[in-house]
């Protein structure tokens, strides 16, 4: 009887410790580490520019979390669809996808893998699982609209972008409508690079471009063209001119010449989605970030403060408030596909 007791108690036991071996495989198995990938576009992740500032927000999370994340950049136009599908295959939780040219292979992927969240920045994609983020740029280029408009000795300011798009023509449209908030009789001169993304990507036309506008009068010009912006920026310093920035802060580029720049918080949008992403908030839908949300904004530092009057700066603030406020109205050109001023 005894021994018989004694069998029985060891194939308990033995029963136990299996089950909690399984029980304990399958919390392994659901803890598993989270693991975000970020897709850069063409130009990679020291872009100095809109891929730049997304790295930044997933290093933040890097050291805010100490979890890594994978990554990779676009080479070509063709690589968009298989690259978002590599990364999904890779197995991570979550992919960024950063700037409107990855629209249509983000809404394929995306299907593909209804399981993985995706995040795309810049553009509108329908997916269940995809969560969009995109900016009122018009309320940051109203502002730095303003800040050429009160600075400029000439009464004539530029605009040069890399192609002709709605969401380009919005920082356009709300860029004008800044100079003329400020002044009626300032006159816009405004230039287009290109006509394929290529024109991101092509410093020597921007500064040719550029070193036109300064010859036809315009000493600010507000360059929204990606890197391009480089050779625009040493255009402006060769010619003692001034530049305007844009997404990231790029007054440190070239300090005393770039007047102000107009921030898109790329890396505080990407932070916020995987960091959502990882503790399970994570909500698909569309999420628009202006000046209310820290969105956008218009930069000022050490490297430009120089520039700035406290008059200008005081005017400029004035403005900000009431944006935020719902005082001051700024027009979105993709609303109407026109712009009430020109």
């Amino acid at each position: 009887m005894l021994k018989t007791f004694s069998s029985f108690k060891r194939s308990a036991i033995f029963a136990a410790l299996c089950a909690t071996a399984v029980v304990g495989g399958a919390s392994a198995a659901q803890a598993a580490p989270f693991s975000p990938g970020i897709v850069y576009d063409v130009g990679g992740k020291f872009d100095k520019s809109f891929n730049e500032s997304a790295y930044i927000g997933m290093s933040k999370f890097k050291q805010d979390t100490k979890i890594d994340f994978k990554e990779v950049l676009v080479n070509n136009e063709p690589q968009r669809e298989q690259v978002l599908r590599s990364m999904a295959k890779r197995g991570v939780d979550v992919v960024v996808a950063v700037g409107f040219s990855f629209t249509q292979s983000m809404e394929k992927v995306a299907k593909e893998f209804p399981k993985t969240k995706f995040v795309m920045v810049d553009s509108i994609v329908k997916g269940d699982n995809v969560l969009n983020i995109v900016f009122r740029e018009e309320e940051g280029s109203f502002m730095v609209g303003m800040a050429a408009a009160l600075t400029s000795k000439t009464h004539k300011v530029g605009y040069i972008t890399a192609m002709n798009m709605p969401l380009l023509n919005a920082f356009e449209c709300g860029y004008v409508q800044g100079v003329k908030y400020v002044d009626k009789n300032t006159q816009v001169l405004s230039n287009i690079v290109g006509s394929t993304p290529a024109a991101f990507h092509d410093p020597a036309r921007g500064a040719e471009i550029a070193r036109s506008q300064f010859d036809r009068g315009a000493d600010i010009t507000f360059a929204v063209a990606g890197p391009t912006n480089l050779g625009i920026l040493q255009a402006a310093k060769d010619a003692k001119k001034m530049a305007i920035g844009v997404d990231a802060n790029q007054n440190y580029l070239q300090p005393g010449v770039v007047l102000t720049s107009m921030v898109k918080r790329i890396d505080k949008a990407v932070y916020d989605a995987v960091m959502a992403a990882r503790n399970g908030t994570f909500k698909p839908g569309t999420q628009v970030m202006g000046l209310k949300e820290g969105g956008v904004d218009w930069a000022l530092d050490q490297y430009n403060r120089p520039l700035i009057s406290a008059a200008t700066e005081k005017r400029i603030t004035e403005a900000r408030k009431s944006i935020i406020d719902g005082k001051l109205k700024v027009v979105d050109f993709r609303t109407k596909n026109s712009c009430p001023v020109h």
